[in-house]
């Protein structure tokens, strides 16, 4: 399917930052590469005093590796290359990577102070419009790059695109919520979760309202818990400067964790369309809260020197750029309640760590066990569960089962699914929202401010120390102290 693009000139404000080289130009080659992009200028804008031979050797390492063979063996006679660092290969055409060497080539860089006033201006004032700008800027800088423009600086049909975290605390979001809305309309404003690739929330959304055998059970009658984990076996991987600011519980939970919850709790919407999926979203977290005592609700860890796949890692504390002092957590664990009819008392366990032993990207839903177990059977009686899991895709239904061998034997099994894919990189299918004008997966400024305040006790009550900071060595699973109390492994 090829999308209506409404969006004629992509700036990226940020170019010579690592999200831009790491995740940007590929998901955006990954769209162009397979005719999702037709006639899109990109331009990028940044502090660096790069010039036009700099940035053309940043597109050519980013946005090639993302073409498949067959694309670059096609293009090969006008210099197409799979070199770079941009991750799995996405099918393309011939032409598709024509169109991307065709873009890269007219690309072109503005070294640009975004906060000055007139700055940001200007350059919009030279594109070819509508403009998408993407704000691949830390939380301040793109607050200070908003508010140096004014309403009339922003052309007609302007797309500002917001990465998360969206601002810092409950009330910068607000503040940031009000100078968008001065510049651009709601749904003209994209604050980007890229965890929520419309496969994903589709598939989820799928699993859960298409098949009627599951829908009834799906509340706090026969649901035990809800985790939803994210565990990385990456250390800081140059990151210092960003993540000792932010941590697992800022960086991840509230930032994406949250948004994902959210799809698994939701009550049947009317329609997949923006409004209703989003007002849906919106009711689960204006429902949503972690309560006190936090000692109990919340724990927090940080890594300690260890080894990963055989690859020593230092201790968190002595990277490069890392302030010990501030006490920044490398593993976050919360348990939020959702007080409405459906969840009561059925905790959602959100989970999310940096240089754990097992990468784990799953939503994990344990049912209740059975009231009763007729005399008879032997072996092992566990509960159902459900895992859904993200990138890529899958489904796992483990159950109870007789034999094999001694029929009066219940043991463990496995059902395993793939679950779709949207064939395009994470950020590929967030640009594609982004230049069709789809708000669909973007957050919507009211769920972003709940977000915050969820999380905001928490933060206050780890700032204060009112939660011990745990240590446990890079690449175990975590503190000692919490085998057996978190998610189900």
């Amino acid at each position: 399917m090829t999308s209506q693009t409404t969006v004629r000139t992509l700036l990226i404000l940020g170019a010579s930052g690592d999200l831009t080289g790491r995740l940007l130009l590929p998901g955006l080659a990954s769209l162009v590469v397979r005719g999702r992009a037709d006639g899109l200028a990109l331009v990028g804008a940044g502090s660096d005093p790069w010039s036009p031979e700099q940035w053309q050797e940043r597109l050519a390492t980013a946005m090639t590796a993302p073409i498949a063979p067959e694309a670059a063996e096609g293009a090969a006679g006008e210099g197409a290359t799979t070199a770079g660092s941009a991750g799995a290969a996405v099918d393309g055409s011939a032409d598709g990577a024509a169109a991307l060497q065709q873009m890269a080539a007219a690309s072109t860089y503005h070294q640009l102070d975004v906060t000055a006033e007139g700055a940001l201006a200007g350059l919009l004032a030279s594109l070819a419009g509508p403009v998408a700008v993407y704000f691949a800027l830390p939380p301040k800088i793109s607050q200070l790059a908003c508010e140096a423009l004014r309403p009339e600086d922003v052309p007609a049909g302007t797309r500002l695109v917001l990465e998360k975290p969206f601002g810092s605390s409950a009330e910068s979001a607000r503040d940031l919520n009000r100078t968008l809305a001065k510049l651009v309309a709601e749904d003209h404003i994209h604050r980007v979760d890229h965890f929520l690739g419309k496969a994903t929330v589709l598939n989820v959304l799928g699993l859960r309202f298409a098949n009627n055998f599951l829908e009834p059970v799906w509340n706090r009658e026969h649901i035990e818990k809800v985790e939803i984990i994210f565990d990385e076996d990456l250390a800081l991987e140059g990151r210092a400067r960003y993540y000792d600011g932010a941590g697992a519980l800022r960086d991840m939970i509230q930032s994406h964790l949250l948004q994902i919850m959210a799809f698994m709790a939701i009550e049947p919407p009317a329609s997949i369309h923006e409004k209703d999926l989003r007002d849906a979203v919106a009711t689960v977290l204006r429902a949503s809260s972690i309560r006190e005592p936090l000692t109990a609700s919340t724990k927090r860890a940080r890594y300690t020197a260890g080894t990963i796949n055989g690859r020593q890692v230092p201790d968190y504390a002595a990277e490069d750029g890392v302030d010990a002092a501030k006490g920044t957590e490398t593993l976050a664990e919360v348990r939020v309640n959702i007080d409405n009819w459906r969840w009561q008392g059925v905790p959602f366990v959100l989970r999310s760590g940096k240089a754990l032993g097992r990468k784990r990207k799953e939503a994990v839903v344990t049912f209740r066990p059975v009231p009763h177990l007729p005399k008879g059977f032997t072996g092992i009686d566990t509960p159902n569960q459900l895992r859904i899991g993200f990138g890529p895709d899958t489904l796992q239904f483990d159950v109870d089962v007789n034999g094999p061998g001694d029929i009066f034997s219940l043991s463990h099994a496995t059902l395993n699914a793939e679950l779709s894919s949207a064939g395009l990189l994470p950020y590929g299918e967030v640009l594609e929202g982004i230049l069709a004008g789809d708000p669909l997966l973007s957050v919507r400024g009211d769920t972003a401010e709940d977000c915050w305040r969820i999380v905001e006790p928490v933060l206050k009550a780890w700032q204060d120390g009112a939660v011990p900071l745990e240590t446990y060595d890079a690449g175990s699973t975590g503190p000692a102290s919490w085998a057996g109390e978190s998610a189900a492994q």
